[in-house]
């Protein structure tokens, strides 16, 4: 798939932060980051921008909170050309004073992710971010238990309101199937117009992430997201090696991302589980929060999948 208006997102240490807290060590986040450069992505996401009130750093590592600092350990001396940096703001955790002038950082894009009920905090947040210099989205969180009576005001409100490059589903519970991407990219596409781009972000509860991200390219999203070797929270998400080897564009190398798996990645499943797991699988056909399955991995009883299914059934129905 050819297509060069696509632009490729590599979250793994923003949405990978999810599944140890943020606790990346300062290498692990600059190999991350010279591997998303020399494969020629597009953005590279490092983390959240999220206010220290609502996250301890006691208790939460640096790349919860993305302090100007950090990230310059973090990118100096790495060549990015083409290359930007994005941070993300949670609309009801962080606030535009988190946010330096665009010329005091090395911050391109701002990510604002949003449940609809809070899209007045996510515009806020928006409007601030541009008038500081930056580049900014919107990322509509879970959007699979969304009625269209509120994603559809949503979206109009989106339109009417931001000066947004381009608005995201994001499969928070990687309950979606093929025709619902359908279904979403094209509700987006028809309400935003032209001049907002359609994004996706997929998890992989039921080993759809990647063909879900394929689906949405189909019908017209271009920005996408992707994680190396899948690395997010639960089940994790699209795997960014996966998504350059079917785009086909000359502009990526995905050498470097190979790179980065074998030496910097896999090792981390010594400290961090993720991936495609019975439980994570179970809360995506529910359409249910990975919580709950995170929960029970760490139980004693992290096998016992039939019961966990008929708990989980219970409170769906």
């Amino acid at each position: 798939m050819f297509r060069p208006q696509i632009k490729v997102l590599d979250c793994t240490i923003r949405d990978g932060g999810l599944a140890n807290d943020s606790h990346f060590t300062l290498d692990t986040v600059r190999a991350v980051y010279r591997a998303c450069c020399e494969a020629g992505i597009d953005y590279v996401e490092l983390g959240y921008r999220n206010s220290k009130e609502m996250f301890s750093p006691d208790e939460f590592g640096p790349w919860r909170f993305c302090d100007e600092e950090d990230l310059r350990r973090a990118t100096d001396g790495i060549e990015n050309p083409g290359t930007k940096i994005a941070v993300m703001q949670d609309a009801h955790k962080a606030s535009a004073e988190d946010l330096l002038e665009k010329k005091d950082s090395v911050v391109h894009t701002v990510r604002v992710a949003t449940y609809v009920k809070d899209i007045d905090k996510a515009i806020a947040i928006e409007n601030a971010a541009r008038a500081k210099g930056y580049e900014t989205t919107i990322n509509v969180m879970s959007i699979s238990t969304e009625p269209d009576f509120d994603l559809d005001p949503a979206l109009e409100q989106i339109r009417e309101e931001t000066g947004i490059v381009a608005c995201y589903v994001v499969d928070s519970f990687g309950a979606l199937y093929s025709e619902q991407v359908d279904f979403f990219v094209e509700k987006y596409k028809r309400i935003l117009g032209e001049g907002i781009e359609v994004g996706g972000h997929f998890h992989n509860n039921q080993q759809l992430a990647f063909a879900n991200t394929v689906e949405g390219i189909i019908k017209g999203a271009n920005f996408l997201d992707g994680t190396i070797y899948g690395l997010g929270r639960a089940a994790g998400n699209c795997p960014t090696e996966l998504l350059l080897g079917f785009l086909k564009n000359p502009k990526f190398d995905i050498r470097p991302i190979l790179d980065c798996v074998v030496r910097t990645i896999m090792p981390l499943q010594k400290e961090i589980e993720w991936g495609y797991m019975i439980p994570y699988m179970i809360t995506g056909i529910l359409n249910q929060h990975p919580r709950a399955a995170m929960a029970m991995l760490k139980s004693a009883g992290r096998d016992d999948y039939r019961t966990f299914y008929d708990k989980m059934l219970e409170l769906v129905e």
